[in-house]
């Protein structure tokens, strides 16, 4: 067993010849922990062509998990134990990731939610060479998933506020069945700040800003009655995160062009790339296609509205918690209509795109405190439904408004 006293402690290689090491991190998971990794080193040994090993990576668990690993390293072969003295996911990931010497790392959750038969087709094309990163999916249209109706619309909402405010391409964020080549993680990892669940978005998302190829598997996966994450915590520090992220992007902290050229991911350039078509990042300037644009980006600002006031109305009331949720949807909507719908990119006249973005804010925060307003004033205490019904219909209006507002300020003719 190693141990490690921090988050991101210099502990040795552990030799190996093992093409893929599986990390599975785990925290208080003495029940579960020996029949799923007897099940997965069972599977790799049946099905998986070379050298694995599987690496159990506990952190900070207060029951007897850590002494139920060492049994299972002493039992079975290719399996070993990695101890953190801190919590968080992310954390185990990134210190399990760091020490190994495989040349392929791949992680799942304790729970094997995910039918290990798409293993295989997972790290294939990181094996190859062909990809960086490589996903399982459970929003393909060939993807089986069995899971209760809050952890279907949180999960959908969720990635479509990422493709909204991040401009993320890939479909399941948190779906923890994920791999990577080893050489790109370690360019990756130390750019990744999040050491709990946002850590599979952040590390997904700085991959595809750095031009890496990013496989999807679709997979079957079936929910685990017995999760132990807490939703509403999580949510937002995934709001938290996604704020966090968004605004490296904008004021190009992150060194991104540093990371394409030292992946050799740099943009193609010649002459048949100067004399193409518009780049897959530019919008053509034709109104139907920013209306389809605008209205994806407007649904999962929406919808991640409606989470942030659902989440905050409680403890703020009702008028602060519309004013959060507007204020920080706003900010993400305008950096995501910006690059997505306009095909605007670089830091170039970005200060007075917000500040429309901003005026299209306090129109929208006009319309829904009047409405919210003209609601309480007819019942004091509104149904919830109600209330959200009301405050949706005032954001399609604040949201045709900002449409109008936006495509003024930032139409430009493309050369």
């Amino acid at each position: 067993m190693t141990a490690l006293g921090g988050p991101r402690a210099a502990i040795q290689a552990r030799p190996t010849a093992a093409v893929l090491d599986v990390v599975i991190p785990v925290y208080n998971e003495e029940v579960d922990l020996g029949p799923c990794v007897r099940r997965l080193h069972a599977h790799l040994s049946a099905h998986f062509p070379y050298p694995f090993q599987i690496t159990i990576a506990d952190n900070a668990s207060v029951d007897d998990t850590l002494k139920v690993a060492d049994g299972l390293a002493g039992e079975l072969p290719g399996v070993e134990v990695l101890h953190l003295d801190a919590k968080g996911r992310g954390r185990a990931l990134s210190a399990a990731w760091s020490a190994s010497s495989a040349p392929v790392l791949a992680y799942m959750d304790v729970d094997l939610s995910t039918d290990l038969a798409a293993l295989l087709p997972l790290v294939a094309p990181l094996i190859s060479g062909h990809s960086d990163l490589a996903i399982g999916t459970r929003l393909a249209r060939t993807s089986r998933v069995v899971r209760g109706a809050k952890r279907e619309v949180i999960s959908r909402a969720y990635n479509l506020l990422l493709r909204g405010a991040l401009a993320a391409r890939f479909s399941d964020a948190q779906c923890g069945f994920k791999a990577i080549r080893a050489d790109v993680a370690a360019e990756l990892l130390p750019l990744v700040r999040d050491t709990g669940w946002f850590f599979d978005t952040e590390l997904l998302v700085l991959a595809q800003r750095a031009g890496l190829r990013i496989h999807e598997v679709p997979v079957d996966w079936v929910d685990d009655p017995d999760s132990r994450v807490d939703i509403v915590a999580t949510a937002l520090a995934d709001l938290r995160g996604v704020g966090r992220l968004g605004r490296a992007l904008l004021t190009g902290a992150l060194p991104l062009a540093d990371l394409r050229a030292q992946l050799g991911r740099a943009p193609l350039t010649g002459p048949r790339a100067r004399r193409g078509p518009a780049l897959p990042g530019q919008v053509p300037v034709g109104l139907p296609r920013q209306l389809v644009r605008f209205a994806a980006v407007g649904v999962a600002s929406t919808l991640a509205y409606l989470l942030l006031f659902v989440a905050t109305r409680g403890v703020l009331g009702a008028q602060p918690a519309n004013l959060l949720a507007l204020l920080v949807t706003a900010l993400a909507n305008t950096a995501a209509n910006r690059r997505l719908t306009f095909g605007i990119s670089g830091r170039r006249h970005a200060a007075r795109h917000h500040a429309q973005g901003l005026l299209a804010f306090a129109l929208g925060l006009a319309l829904t405190s009047g409405a919210l307003a003209a609601l309480h004033t007819v019942s004091a205490v509104p149904a919830r439904p109600v209330e959200l019904a009301v405050l949706v219909v005032a954001n399609l209006a604040a949201t045709v408004l900002r449409f109008v507002l936006l495509r003024l300020g930032m139409h430009h003719r493309r050369t």
